[in-house]
């Protein structure tokens, strides 16, 4: 499982584990666990950086609507997990 970290501005990396990734409506998005195995907290993330960035910023999606449109495309691509 590939592994990204992120350093957040003033703050401690944290790494996450990638599960999936897709593009919907134009933007990228991945869903990332904080588990390499078993159960995890999972979080939905939405590319934010420009095409000229040379490092990609990420932020978590909070918002219901996207929220659940992205959860049910990622729930179809990864049959065995159900995001809640």
């Amino acid at each position: 499982m590939e592994k990204i970290v992120f350093t957040p501005e003033g703050e401690e990396p944290v790494q996450f584990y990638i599960l999936e990734q897709t593009r919907l409506g134009g933007v990228d998005y991945i869903l990332v666990t904080d588990s390499e195995e078993g159960d995890g907290e999972a979080f939905i993330l939405r590319d934010m950086s420009a095409l000229e960035d040379t490092e990609a910023l990420y932020e978590i999606v909070t918002e219901d609507k996207e929220l659940n449109a992205v959860a049910a495309v990622f729930e179809d691509m990864l049959e065995d997990v159900e995001l809640s």
